[in-house]
């Protein structure tokens, strides 16, 4: 469809952006605060008001009708006058309904699509200012909220555009009908119009009540999806600390508070559309109750007509005006929403255009500078209060990027900055977008810095080469890949100063060496380059050196100055805070970080070429990201069994089967006695199916709302079991995407339509009993209707279905992308990707409109057939009874033509919403597939292992195979170990060499094939819960979740506050933590971004000294931390720990070599396994030469530990040997 893509560019949209920065800046002038509707009404006012009127001709009929009937009333065969007049009145019934048809189906086509524009605006205008918030910004809001206010707030656009117009048609049409009343029958209409009266506002108090549950819905709302956000972001250390019931505890504890309220609005609804269905009644019967009473007779043409003039009125009085309430409502609170969002404190981006001059001559100058992270003092004065948010050295970086705000000082900077993060960020797409970030490919360039990175055997071993995908947060490359892909990013960049934030720590001695003198002294060696790293032997080769503490700078010079200075440096980085490798001019310009010549050690060229053999057979499998699956064909009845049963049992759906049928027989049994005129059976019967009418419309709610509730629990109980391989191959947006958009189609619209369509089915079998009784042969051409409609019903729904289907799997894109822009948002900016970011944003959202409007444009072909064959039918039925009319009294002319036209309507209406159903029942498809995931192994098992277990800590492998999946390659080859208990190991081997893989096996992430015991314990016959809460892990990736400090710690409330306190006290938080302002029960922000990497690390480490088990395994976890937090959380390992068994993977040498033996893996096998001293002697060993890689002085002090732990175990009297 080129033309789509032509309407639906969000490139034309763009207005509204403009007409909001407008109302910005006048809101500012005149000292108010912005109004978000003003902006959209003068940007798609115009427009839309036009299209009231097309919806205002439906008053016109019944006059006609009235007309048609009296005719019959007064019939007389002989006068031809009044026959030709009747023909003219029939001929108007039929225009009037051919026109209604074609204005109706333009209307709700325009309005529809004004809706989406206005959608499509506001979140082209929420992604912008996502990409633009500020720190302070970022901490008032979370993911789930911008999730939540794209997915559920911007869709109430759609719903207000389509009602809005029936605030005045309504009102206005019911002016019409009462005089039109007034000529038929007199001052007794005044009745009936009093009921209206009382109605309208009744509903607009419904209305209010809507917005004010709405607006604490969407809170809730907000809620649930950051959780679900962290939950799916965190989920192996969920797992592998067995977290997941205070998990689903939490979430359904938020959803069970977010339903109470839903509940409340649905029956608000339910009584909305009862008193919609009651409505009719009642003011018919009144009418003609005042109307006899007032001494007047009933004729047929009376009583039809005045029915169907209200007809006429009583789905845009009763139905359309209080939703048309309900809808602004609730509008309003999302405005407001998404107002607030848009008023967020943006970042202020210095100009960052420079001459040619300046370029040649890039410098960063910074003189007295005084930074804050909200208004704490961070880089100045030694008060580290309230938000230790990111420790002196990542605080530079910042306010060298613009990301940290400065108070006081200079900080000039010329030049093009980039900046690789100290978290790793990569983006789903290929490995090369990730490299290029928007740059052309030059393939010389592009190879010299894959070189320079150590990929090129990375690059070789994957299966697509360069283009191999990327999971979600690069689910499918280890933490050392991920650092790589990030250095060649910004090395790919070309810029004029570059800012390294410790891109070192996640890779090995060997590549880390390699990286160096290749990358930031190779290819970078005539660029000023800024570098913060823990690594003390590269400090050599700086051309200065800054030491920072607590925020001031403590030392400043070359490696040769600071010697001789007197500072003790070195001990000064292990004893203090940390540092960083940086240069000063006298006056602090920060020039060519690193010498030209830049000093290489012999081992340079060794280091070149084992980089090169940067052995990735044993890496972790590639899952690419699978296409979302889309179900094919019908949606069967077993569906609609599961949607039901979830909500009720199935003696209430019968029970509520019953009830409906009797109102149905009420129904018919009132439309029977009208015709017969008894007044005192008519009121019964009224009253009757009033009440009737309300009790049912709140049972099915209460049902629905009841599936929704419980689908959505199983759903993510079913997320919770599955096993982890599912969220390396499904990005998050797609879970999210199940989680809001269809849990709130489920919520709100589907109840309200599959209510709907089952009181209209009841009504119209009753119309078409009542019709058939009075006039058989009424039948004959409702028969073939019928044939006719479910024919065109079946055909609209195999596309729209699908349709729909596509539409709800376009919008997954659409939410992985926010979330991977979040977080990389500093990444982004660095590069001032911002703009390209965005296109892709807008492409993702381009998709799904086109998809979008393709779904009105089926929907609108469909109801236009629909309405056409209706007026056809009135037509044929107008002139037919003219034609026959001879043998027609006029009461049964008068229900013939006022029931064709009810039952039309009625029809076409009740096909649609049957239609309109079924496409929102592909939510429910969506979801129920996800509560039928594939489970993990059990839980808990009949099989409990004994309580004390493990006592001792034993670990054996026998014969252990692992992969990540059943078609996955081998990522551990029949390996065979035994570690002793209290033994501490080290493991060590390049990236990819399957160290992270020995932990997922050992937690059983996947099923490992052969045996690992524990004790004595065979681990696979246990359960999980069982097996992963007598392990501790300190993860590579620390990860906290929003909640209290406390909620962190100890999400099961195990623990005493003593407890608590001394592990914090041991990991040295304590004194962190008590500056908290709510000290323990402080709220920490989104993923706990206010800690820095290395404080989540120790809370980690905290976590794990509060389980006191076992056995501890140590994945990585001082990658991220100076020497100095290292040598602390070793000690307090060593000393908190001395009776466990410990499995430490490290890049770091130093934080191994002390190890009882060492494990050194490659390829997913066992290369060696012996104490550090006794490998080191063997000069073959891989150990000994990675060893040397580190320089001479680093070497020598390594094999002095190793040979002092060696001494330590020998004068030890070995007892643990005769325990294996």
């Amino acid at each position: 469809f080129p033309w789509l893509h032509l309407e639906f560019h969000a490139k034309p949209l763009n207005l509204a952006p403009l007409h909001w920065d407008k109302e910005v800046r006048k809101a500012a002038k005149e000292l108010r605060m912005p109004k978000l509707t003003k902006a959209i009404v003068k940007c798609y006012g115009k427009p839309y008001a036009v299209l009231g009127i097309f919806s205002f001709t439906v008053v016109i009929q019944p006059v006609f009708l009235g007309k048609l009937i009296q005719y019959f009333e007064k019939y007389d065969p002989n006068n031809m006058d009044e026959l030709y007049e009747a023909f003219g009145y029939a001929a108007g019934v039929s225009l009037s309904t051919v026109a209604l048809t074609v204005l109706q189906s333009l209307y709700f086509y325009h309005v529809l699509r004004t809706g989406m524009k206005i959608r499509v605006a506001m979140c082209h205008m929420i992604y912008k200012k996502a990409l633009c918030l500020s720190s302070t910004a970022m901490g008032k809001t979370t993911t789930g909220q911008i999730v939540n206010l794209l997915s559920n707030d911007v869709n109430k656009f759609d719903e207000v555009t389509t009602n809005l117009h029936y605030l005045w048609i309504a009102p206005l049409q019911a002016v019409v009908v009462i005089i039109l009343l007034w000529y038929e029958i007199g001052p007794s209409c005044l009745a009936g119009v009093a009921v209206l009266l009382f109605l309208m506002p009744l509903q607009t108090m419904f209305g209010k009540l809507f917005g004010s549950l709405r607006s604490k819905t969407a809170v809730l709302t907000d809620s649930r999806i950051r959780t679900m956000n962290e939950v799916v972001s965190g989920i192996r250390i969920i797992k592998m600390y067995a977290w997941e019931k205070p998990f689903s505890a939490l979430v359904n504890e938020v959803r069970r508070k977010e339903i109470s309220k839903i509940m409340s609005s649905s029956f608000l609804r339910g009584l909305n559309m009862a008193s919609f269905f009651a409505a009719s009644k009642i003011i018919v019967f009144i009418t003609f109750a005042v109307y006899v009473l007032l001494g007047n007779t009933i004729s047929a043409s009376r009583v039809f007509v005045a029915v169907s003039l209200y007809g006429a009125i009583k789905i845009t009085v009763t139905l359309f005006f209080p939703l048309a309430i309900e809808k602004v409502f609730e509008t309003i609170i999302s405005i407001r929403r998404i107002k607030n969002f848009l008023l967020l404190d943006e970042i202020e981006r210095p100009n960052m255009r420079f001459t040619l001059e300046e370029k040649k001559d890039a410098s960063v100058e910074i003189k007295d500078l005084i930074c804050y992270w909200d208004k704490v003092n961070i880089l100045a004065g030694s008060n580290l209060t309230c938000l230790p948010s990111h420790l002196p050295q990542s605080s530079l970086v910042s306010a060298i990027l613009g990301e940290l705000p400065h108070d006081k000082g200079v900080l000039k900077v010329k030049g093009q900055l980039t900046y690789t993060s100290q978290q790793p960020w990569v983006f789903p797409g290929t490995i090369r977008s990730n490299i290029l970030f928007g740059k052309e490919l030059h393939p010389q360039k592009y190879e010299k810095v894959l070189r320079a990175c150590a990929l090129k055997r990375d690059m070789e071993l994957l299966p697509d080469g360069d283009l191999t995908l990327i999971g979600d947060r690069g689910a499918t490359l280890s933490g050392g890949q991920k650092a790589r892909v990030n250095l060649a990013r910004a090395v790919y960049q070309d810029a004029d100063i570059y800012l390294l934030d410790d891109p070192l720590s996640a890779v090995d001695a060997e590549v880390g060496r390699h990286l160096f003198e290749q990358c930031i002294c190779g290819i970078l060696k005539n660029k000023p380059r800024i570098l913060v790293t823990h690594q003390l032997q590269y400090l050599q080769s700086a051309d200065q050196i800054l030491v920072l503490k607590e925020g001031h700078v403590v030392a400043r010079g070359t490696y040769s100055e600071l010697q001789h200075s007197g500072v003790d440096f070195t001990s000064l980085l292990k004893r203090d805070e940390e540092e960083e490798p940086q240069t000063y001019n006298n006056h602090s310009v920060v020039k060519h970080a690193f010498s030209q010549d830049s000093v290489h050690s012999q081992n340079s060229v060794v280091s070149h070429t084992s980089s090169m053999h940067s052995v990735k057979d044993g890496a972790k499998q590639l899952p690419t990201i699978a296409e979302e699956s889309r179900s094919e064909g019908n949606i069967g009845a077993s569906l609609y069994f599961k949607y039901l049963n979830a909500g009720a049992s199935i003696l209430v759906m019968l029970g509520t089967v019953a009830y409906v049928l009797q109102d149905w027989w009420l129904e018919a049994l009132e439309n029977r006695v009208m015709t017969d005129k008894s007044p005192s059976l008519c009121s019964g019967l009224t009253l009757a199916s009033v009440i009737f009418g309300f009790a049912r419309s709140l049972l099915m709610f209460n049902v629905l709302v009841k599936a929704a509730q419980s689908l959505h629990n199983r759903m993510f109980i079913s997320i919770l079991r599955t096993p982890v391989r599912f969220f390396d191959i499904n990005p998050i947006g797609r879970i999210l995407n199940r989680f809001s958009k269809d849990i709130c189609q489920l919520d709100s619209m589907l109840p309200i339509t599959f209510v709907d369509f089952s009181q209209l089915i009841l009504q119209n079998i009753g119309v078409v009993a009542v019709a058939a009784a009075v006039m058989p042969w009424i039948l004959i051409p409702v028969v073939p209707l019928l044939i006719v409609f479910l024919f065109l019903r079946r055909y609209f729904l195999q596309t729209s279905r699908d349709v729909k289907r596509l539409e709800s799997t376009t919008r997954s894109p659409v939410f992985s992308h926010l979330s991977s822009s979040l977080q990389g948002l500093w990444t982004i900016r660095a590069f001032r990707a911002e703009e390209r970011f965005q296109n892709t944003f807008d492409a993702h959202q381009d998709l799904h409109t086109e998809s979008w409007f393709l779904f009105l444009v089926t929907s609108r072909w469909f109801a236009l057939r629909l309405d056409g064959i209706c007026a056809a039918f009135v037509t044929v039925t107008a002139f037919g009874c003219l034609f026959l009319r001879d043998g027609l009294e006029a009461g049964a002319v008068g229900l013939v033509l006022s029931y064709a036209v009810t039952l039309l309507g009625n029809f076409q209406w009740t096909i649609r919403q049957s239609a309109e159903m079924e496409n929102m029942m592909t939510s429910v498809e969506r979801v129920v597939e996800y509560t039928e995931l594939e489970s993990e192994a059990p839980w808990e098992t009949q099989k409990h292992p004994p309580p004390e277990w493990p006592s001792q800590g034993l670990i054996t492998f026998d014969r252990v195979s692992f992969s990540y999946s059943s078609d996955g390659p081998v990522v551990l080859k029949d390996m065979k170990a035994m570690f002793r208990p209290k033994e501490k190991v080290g493991i060590v081997g390049r990236t990819g060499a399957g160290k992270s893989s020995l932990i997922s096996a050992l937690f059983r992430l996947a099923e490992p094939e052969g045996r690992i015991y524990i004790d004595g314990v065979l681990t696979s016959e246990i359960g999980l819960h069982d097996l992963r809460q007598k392990m501790s892990i300190i993860p590579q990736e620390p990860v906290l979740f929003t909640g209290t400090m406390r909620k962190n710690l100890d999400p099961f409330h195990q623990h005493t506050d003593e407890d608590l306190w001394n592990a914090l006290q041991e990991v040295q938080l304590k004194s962190v933590v008590e500056e908290l302002p709510n000290k323990m029960e402080t709220v920490l922000a989104e993923s706990g971004s206010n800690f820095s990497v290395g404080q989540r690390q120790l809370v980690c480490l905290a976590r794990a000294v509060l389980r006191k088990n076992r056995i501890l395994i140590i994945d990585e976890a001082t990658a991220n931390v100076d020497p100095r937090t290292d040598e602390l959380i070793q000690k307090t390992i060593r000393d908190k720990f001395r009776e466990c068994t410990v499995l430490t993977i490290a890049h770091r040498l130093n934080t191994i070599i002390d190890s009882d033996r060492i494990l050194v893996l490659g390829a997913g096998m066992i290369q060696e396994f012996d104490e550090p001293y006794v490998l080191l002697q063997n000069h073959e060993s891989a150990l000994y030469r990675t060893v040397q890689q580190m320089g001479k002085a680093e070497a020598a002090s390594l094999l002095e530990s190793a040979k002092q732990v060696s001494t330590d175990t020998a004068s030890q009297p070995s007892t643990h040997i005769l325990s294996t």
